[in-house]
């Protein structure tokens, strides 16, 4: 009986696990996808690397980023290890830009 509540306690906590990294991986490509689009028409180079730079300080890894006219266009990965020996990647892109009436 120990043993089952052992192995459901620890699938839960990877499932947590899990959830917690789809949610950064989330917020890092969000706030990347505004801070490129506060540099959009600077480029795409400037706007890039300040996606760049606010992903990475999210604990992300940015794997794509382009702009589409104004609108930049950010894809994060963050990696995380649900259980021991076990890495799994949690991916989300998000698009920023300027209102349209």
């Amino acid at each position: 009986m120990g043993l089952v509540l052992v192995l459901f306690g620890t699938f839960g906590a990877a499932i947590a696990v899990a959830g917690m990294a789809d949610q950064r991986a989330m917020v890092a490509a969000d706030l990347g996808a505004l801070a490129g689009a506060a540099q959009a028409l600077d480029g795409d180079v400037t706007a890039c690397a300040s996606a760049a730079d606010i992903v990475a300080r999210n604990a992300g890894r940015m794997v794509g980023c382009h702009l589409d006219g104004l609108d930049v266009l950010v894809t994060v990965e963050v990696a995380f290890t649900p259980l021991p020996g076990l890495t799994r990647v949690a991916t989300s892109t998000a698009r920023a830009g300027p209102v349209r009436a």
